[in-house]
């Protein structure tokens, strides 16, 4: 059993993942009260599905890019456990978690997440064959004027997109495509499933000197 968490924005989640299933997904929008709701949600959790913490194999963590204060929440978290019980980490990037919920296309996708201070972090995925959505670049933080200016040709747009990004996405007129609301969510169920993949092949982090994603000093 595997333990995922993910603060790495307002929009925050737990998942249990066996390696056969999804046991437990839990997410919700979180403003600025992570830090005293992310240890009873899992504690709630654990308890449900009658898991305990000594029956974890590992805990996963959205690495990052994302809020400052978010990603030292989640990882101090993930590192603490980890510690504690002597249990391997895994941390993965944040906007690879909505990636890798997204269909096969021929096109380019582009993950967005927020950043903080009206910005926003955005990277551009390939789809592989055999790897499925592959980053195509390093991630940049920029504001949504500035994203769109960067992006040229169409492309799908996934992750937190607000209704004035919706509009602005729209209004660009480069016949941009946009995943329905439910597809663009960043489900703690897949960076469950990526770091039970990784567990499995020992691709695992160092507790101790593992850090945070950021795209620029806070």
């Amino acid at each position: 059993m595997i333990l995922a968490v993910d603060t790495a924005t307002r929009w925050t989640g737990l998942a249990l993942h066996s390696g056969a299933e999804v046991v437990a997904e839990h997410c919700w929008q979180s403003v600025n009260t992570q830090t005293v709701e992310v240890a009873p949600a899992v504690q709630r959790m654990l308890q449900r599905a009658g898991v305990t913490a000594d029956d974890l194999k590992g805990v996963a963590v959205a690495l990052g890019p994302g809020s400052y204060t978010g990603l030292r929440i989640g990882l101090g978290f993930a590192k603490g456990l980890a510690l504690a019980h002597q249990m391997p980490l895994i941390g993965v990037p944040t906007l690879d978690i909505v990636a890798a919920a997204q269909p096969p296309s021929e096109g380019s996708l582009v993950v967005v997440a927020e950043a903080g201070r009206t910005r926003i972090t955005g990277g551009r995925y390939q789809w592989q064959a055999k790897k499925g959505w592959q980053a195509d670049g390093t991630p940049v933080n920029d504001t949504w004027e500035g994203m769109l200016r960067r992006v040229e040709a169409p492309v799908t747009f996934a992750g937190e997109l607000s209704e004035r990004a919706l509009r602005m996405i729209r209004a660009a007129g480069k016949g941009h495509s946009v995943v329905p609301p439910a597809g663009r969510v960043r489900r703690p169920g897949y960076l469950a499933e990526i770091g039970w993949r990784r567990l499995r092949r020992g691709e695992t982090d160092d507790p101790a000197a593992l850090t945070p994603l950021y795209l620029r000093e806070p």
